[in-house]
């Protein structure tokens, strides 16, 4: 396939850059992405989108892209720019996929029947932004069209994808559902819909990094035994964690080749939501879809 550009803008003002499909595209923090080579003919093609706080109706706080639902923010302000997002991704607002998202280990199966349900769980097609699935942390699909999204304000957003199968996957990876392996329960989600560990590609998107996440040191050693290569130090000598790092290790350990890591930390980066450096806050999105 001809490649695309490294990163497509989003309409002006949007708050989103559009990672571009295959293994070697960038988000605009310049996100190196490894890969085993191009993608193999006849793959789908995959689309990517990670959000900033800039561009939306939000206020306050939660100025101004929040697309957190259940964070104290102004219910018509999520909602319009939950539409936003849909449109920069060229996906109508009702064929985006939320979660309620509960630092679980549930990854969620999705299918969605255009003036249906997705999941069997969902609001019908025809409502402008749909509820969230109910209790779950990742959600997989092998259908076009479908674009599935997961909120983050530190917490590791995981984006994956199979090109040969076409089966996409968002996972929210806090520190307790990576220590708890949800990551390894998306990998099965995906082959059960016949993806190939070896041409999954996963980007890691923005997150509180390693030298900024601090924990006492009792946490430190249980999620470190639970989570190899997430043990760090913070840039103040004390216990912390890298959960990407741990999550990273965890799917190469897997099998899976492509992994990447968007290097931007969410404490450090105003232009990002962090829990840590201001409660309460919004929620920036990942979001992940394959073009019908």
């Amino acid at each position: 396939m001809t490649p695309e550009p490294a990163v497509t803008p989003g309409p002006a003002g949007s708050g989103v850059v559009v990672s571009a499909a295959g293994p070697f595209a960038s988000s605009s923090a310049g996100a190196s992405l490894a890969g085993p080579g191009p993608d193999p003919a006849g793959s789908r093609q995959v689309r990517r989108i990670f959000t900033t706080r800039r561009g939306g109706a939000s206020t306050g706080r939660y100025e101004s892209f929040n697309l957190g639902g259940a964070v104290g923010d102004d219910p018509a302000a999520v909602a319009a720019n939950r539409v936003r997002l849909a449109a920069a991704a060229g996906l109508p607002a009702e064929r985006v996929v939320w979660m309620r998202q509960v630092h679980g280990t549930t990854v969620t199966p999705v299918t969605f029947a255009v003036g249906g349900a997705a999941g069997g769980t969902r609001a019908p097609a025809a409502a402008m932004v749909p509820d969230p699935l109910p209790d779950t942390d990742g959600i997989v699909t092998a259908t076009t069209g479908v674009g599935l999204a997961v909120l983050v304000a530190d917490c590791v957003p995981v984006l994956a994808a199979d090109p040969v199968a076409g089966v996409i996957a968002a996972v929210h990876a806090g520190r307790r559902g990576a220590a708890e392996g949800i990551v390894l329960r998306m990998l099965e989600q995906m082959v059960a819909l016949g993806a190939t560990a070896a041409n999954i590609e996963v980007l890691l998107g923005p997150a509180i990094c390693g030298t900024c996440y601090e924990v006492p040191l009792s946490l430190h050693r249980e999620v470190a035994a639970a989570l190899p290569g997430s043990a760090s130090t913070t840039d103040r000598g004390t216990p912390g964690l890298d959960l990407r790092a741990g999550v990273a290790r965890q799917l190469r350990e897997a099998g899976v080749a492509g992994v990447a890591v968007d290097p931007r930390c969410t404490y450090t980066d105003t232009e990002l939501f962090s829990h840590r450096r201001g409660s309460p806050t919004g929620r920036l999105a990942g979001l992940i879809w394959m073009p019908s």
